[in-house]
């Protein structure tokens, strides 16, 4: 096994599956999350760290063990029109309507933005995209290219700017933490556990396996007990990493308040945290680590965005899908972080617990010996129960509806009420199973019988 998969590529593709995941919300969330929790920082921390860290790696680690060639064909499983629809949803909402343009617009917004005049901000943002996108097109015009490009160059960079910032922070904190905001008083786990879902990464992961799944089969990997067994050491070098900085910077984000006060968001926490330690040369570190942690990110999404659209419409070539998807991301950037944000929130709001779903799912796959009604029960009432949400959060309340599932179902009032209707779907599907086929054994032996 060693002498197919050397350690050293290991380590390489750790640091790529960090560098991937590492983009524009990982660095804001958990700096505005540390601001938010103060003193119960540690709890919604915790709860961060697993939609931000346990469940992206998880998915990578579900791909590679289903044994499946892509998303779509995974999605599948439930039924080959779910697997259409959710992946193409999924890929949008992780590409081009979402993920990619926020790459750009956080980088213009604490990498440049402080450094010039208001009236100019407008001109300057359509320029930097401009820039920023033509590089992201760059790199993902030659994809092969990408596991060097990103493993073993960028990810040191931005390594060393982060390090830097985060461990001036904590041997030398700004201040004491201080009381929580109203939100994180109580349930801080299960808000940290939801702020997590702002990152995307458990949606990135199912495109993201893809590209380390092949890298790790062309290394030499052929059966799935030595990809697995690859992809385990990875993902635990790229969680070590991912578990620590974002640690580190709630921890900074939490130590803030006291001498900054509570700020808008987290862009803005680390442009001031920046200035704090370092002065005017605050800002420039912070640009260059924003700028170089969006950049991966942004590389990583329209490669997998645009090998994905190119296979679904084959007579479009993978050239004009890419720089489609970058003057697309382009244009989208320049609506603003926050819109962007207010504009992801219901719509993961309704992906997220699918994708978790999924990604047990296929992990028990041959407990129950892949069943398509255990797919689609249990995925079925959690989309139910995980559209209600969305359409709260979009600000159309059903009050019917929302008071019922209020009542009766738990966990409901901290945003994880799908749960159980997940599990009940599940069985439910699993018992329709089993009488679907003692129906066609009762019908097959009558049939004998005559």
């Amino acid at each position: 096994m060693s002498n197919k998969v050397p350690f050293s590529f290991i380590v390489i593709i750790g640091l790529m599956l960090f560098a991937l995941f590492f983009g524009a919300g990982n660095l804001i969330f958990p700096a505005m999350l540390g601001q938010s929790a103060g003193a119960n920082i540690w709890s919604a921390n915790a709860g961060f760290l697993v939609t931000g860290v346990g469940l992206p790696l998880l998915g990578v680690l579900a791909f590679g063990f289903s044994g499946k060639e892509d998303l779509q064909s995974l999605a599948s499983r439930v039924h080959p029109i779910f697997g259409l629809v959710f992946t193409t949803v999924l890929y949008l909402a992780i590409g081009p309507l979402f993920a990619i343009p926020r790459t750009g617009n956080v980088s213009f917004e604490i990498g440049l933005k402080p450094f010039i005049p208001e009236s100019s901000s407008s001109i300057a943002l359509l320029v930097f995209t401009i820039i920023f996108f033509s590089i992201t097109c760059f790199f993902s015009l030659n994809p092969a290219k990408i596991v060097d490009i990103v493993g073993k160059f960028l990810t040191p960079i931005k390594l060393t700017f982060i390090g830097i910032l985060v461990l001036v922070a904590f041997i030398h904190p700004i201040g004491k933490f201080q009381a929580p905001t109203e939100k994180y008083v109580t349930n801080s786990f299960f808000n940290g556990f939801q702020e997590g879902y702002l990152t995307m990464d458990t949606l990135a992961s199912f495109v993201f396996g893809i590209i380390i799944i092949n890298a790790i089969k062309e290394k030499g990997a052929k059966t799935k007990k030595q990809i697995i067994t690859v992809c385990l050491k990875a993902t635990g070098i790229a969680a070590i990493i991912l578990a620590t900085i974002y640690s580190a910077l709630s921890y900074m984000g939490a130590s803030s308040v006291e001498k900054l006060g509570h700020l808008d968001n987290g862009g803005t926490v680390l442009a001031k945290v920046s200035d704090y330690y370092f002065g005017e040369y605050g800002g420039l570190l912070l640009g260059l680590m924003i700028t170089v942690a969006c950049l991966t990110t942004s590389v990583g999404l329209i490669t997998s965005c645009s090998s994905y659209f190119h296979k679904l419409l084959p007579s479009i070539s993978y050239k004009k899908i890419a720089i489609s998807l970058s003057v697309f991301s382009a244009i989208i950037a320049n609506v603003g972080l926050n819109h962007l944000i207010s504009f992801s929130v219901p719509v993961l709001t309704v992906l997220y617990p699918l994708a978790i779903v999924l990604i047990f799912l296929t992990f028990l796959h041959s407990l129950f010996k892949g069943c398509a009604e255990v797919y689609q029960g249990s995925l079925f009432l959690t989309f139910v129960v995980s559209l209600v949400d969305g359409l709260n959060d979009f600000g159309l309340h059903i009050p019917g509806i929302d008071q019922l599932f209020t009542y009766y179902l738990p966990l409901y009032h901290i945003g994880l009420g799908w749960i159980f209707p997940a599990i009940i779907g599940g069985l439910a599907g699993y018992g329709v199973n089993l009488f679907k086929n003692k129906e066609q054994f009762t019908s097959k032996s009558t049939r004998l019988n005559k």
